[in-house]
């Protein structure tokens, strides 16, 4: 009961923020009835979370520069292939979950586990996982904002990520390239790599369509990926050449939406 009045006192901050453009730690603790401490404590979740700044004595609205604007849902496919994934996250793992629409639809699987220790480069993602039931412990890597990806980059997430030992990675490409590994049309990979360095298991996923697309990048080579989790359109010409370079793969039934 005291999470989910928790949950709620947030989202309401956030509401009045968002509505009068600043709120202040005084006002909000007579409002709620509580502490000054308890409004300080929310207001530094908020700020992890991406959803405002804090400013002496209250806090702000997030500048609309690094504001992530909502995009749409997995598609089922996207969802399907999230859900398989999933079943690899046993309780009290420590995961990376990079930024992706197909890595989105992990969020809500992830309300099924228990002690996770979650670490994202996404406000997106992370905004998802505030919303769960059984929140997660939520990390986030900082760093500079890249509104290529809408997620954070460079040389100070790197240091953070390099901080911690992760058991898993669970990631998304724009493509593969059947000789080399996964590719992106972002030239900021190098937080892609250093997830991968940190993590003892690293799970791609992607649709099959995306097989073979002819992206100039590479992002993981495919000594680094571990499990490939994929939909039942991907060629077996192709599942070979995967397999031949020691990745397992994982397919799905392909979904209609």
């Amino acid at each position: 009961m005291t999470k989910r009045n928790t949950q709620q006192r947030r989202r309401t901050i956030v509401e009045r923020l968002n509505h009068t453009g600043e709120v202040s730690v005084e006002q909000l603790a007579a409002e709620f009835s509580t502490s000054e401490v308890t409004i300080r404590k929310d207001l530094a979740a908020l700020e992890k979370d991406g959803l405002l700044l804090r400013r002496h004595g209250g806090a702000i609205p997030l500048p609309q520069e690094i504001v992530v604007a909502p995009t749409s849902s997995p598609s089922a496919n996207q969802q399907a292939i999230a859900s398989k994934a999933a079943e690899l996250i046993c309780d009290h793992n420590r995961i990376i979950i990079d930024c992706g629409s197909t890595t989105l639809g992990l969020i809500p699987e992830l309300n099924h586990k228990r002690g996770l220790v979650v670490m994202t480069n996404s406000l997106q993602l992370a905004n998802a996982i505030h919303e769960l039931e059984h929140e997660p412990t939520l990390l986030m890597t900082g760093g500079t904002w890249d509104p290529h990806s809408e997620s954070f980059q460079g040389q100070m997430a790197e240091q953070v990520l390099r901080s911690y030992n992760f058991d898993q990675l669970f990631i998304g490409a724009d493509g593969i390239d059947l000789e080399r590994g996964t590719t992106t049309f972002n030239e900021l990979t190098g937080l892609s790599k250093v997830m991968a360095e940190v993590s003892q298991q690293v799970i791609v996923m992607l649709e099959a369509d995306k097989i073979q697309r002819r992206i100039p990048n590479l992002e993981l080579p495919w000594e680094s990926i571990d499990i490939l989790v994929t939909d039942s359109r991907l060629p077996a010409t192709a599942a070979a050449a995967i397999a031949a370079q020691g990745v397992q793969l994982l397919l799905v039934d392909t979904v209609s939406n």
